[in-house]
């Protein structure tokens, strides 16, 4: 498994999880918002701090966006390409966010792949305060009122990410979870399950990067930072499995489920689980 070295010291806790309940919102976005305005206002009239959404099929128009990157310098292992913004109407295939605050104010981290007006597929980080909905759409959140999601300043990747903040609920019914560079997300979500005494659960939403791709089946990515969101996920008897959209530094799009053991966390990774009762 390929790691990262980070630019700062390593921290010693390598997952962070919070236990609390979620609750299910579908929605709708509106035509001329702000992606951030449309996808955080009924968050936080519904009372939620943090949460996790997905939304498909929204046209946007203007789009903005960035891919994953080579480092910008010694400061980061990898960055961000140069913002891009293609003339005309780009089309979601699928979105993810993870819903918390920055600076105070609603903000979401948004990772998606679409269609551009050239009829390209390709994918990355939206930038979801300078992209506009052409046309109304739909989305789809699972939110917690008692677990915080915060961007702060990240001492060892020097980034400013989201970390979960808040009182854990014993035996609440979903887990918000930060996972951290160079952790296999496959036996990251296994040892949240374990430590929460979780056996079943579906993966909702969910989003983040990763050290290249290992698929089942033998696909792969190479390319050491990439962009993710997770297309489908769950853990049965304790045992996780991941169908993930991967992007790479050159924008394309890849697909799979993922490999045991072979999938380190890149810069982060923002995790939602639905806990699934016993016996159901």
């Amino acid at each position: 498994m390929r790691t990262l070295v980070q630019p700062g010291p390593v921290h010693p806790r390598r997952i962070e999880w919070l236990r609390d309940t979620p609750r299910a919102l579908r929605y709708a976005l509106p035509a001329g918002a702000t992606l951030n305005e449309a996808l955080t206002g009924p968050l936080v009239e519904a009372g939620f701090q943090s949460g996790t959404v997905v939304f498909k099929g929204a046209a946007l128009s203007p789009f903005r966006y960035v891919m994953p990157g080579p480092a910008d310098g010694p400061g980061h292992v990898a960055y961000f390409s140069a913002p891009r913004a293609p003339e005309g109407v780009t089309v979601i295939e699928q979105a993810n966010a993870t819903f918390g605050r920055a600076d105070g104010k609603p903000s979401v981290h948004c990772h998606a792949v679409w269609t551009e007006p050239d009829g390209r597929r390709r994918g990355g980080h939206i930038l979801p305060g300078e992209t506009i909905l052409s046309a109304a759409a739909k989305a789809e959140a699972w939110g917690f009122a008692g677990i915080r999601m915060e961007a702060a300043a990240d001492a060892e990747t020097n980034f400013r990410l989201f970390q979960p903040s808040g009182i854990s609920v014993p035996d609440a019914a979903g887990i918000v979870a930060r996972v951290k560079p160079n952790e296999d997300i496959i036996t990251a979500v296994e040892a949240i399950c374990r430590d929460s005494g979780v056996r079943e659960a579906v993966i909702r939403g969910s989003l983040g990067s990763l050290v290249g791709a290992r698929f089942t089946g033998g696909g792969r990515v190479d390319d050491h930072a990439t962009e993710v969101l997770v297309r489908g996920g769950h853990v049965r008897d304790g045992v996780a499995e991941l169908d993930l959209l991967v992007v790479d530094m050159q924008g394309e799009v890849h697909a799979g489920w993922l490999e045991r053991g072979r999938n380190p966390v890149c810069i982060t990774f923002d995790l939602v689980l639905e806990i699934v009762p016993r016996g159901t």
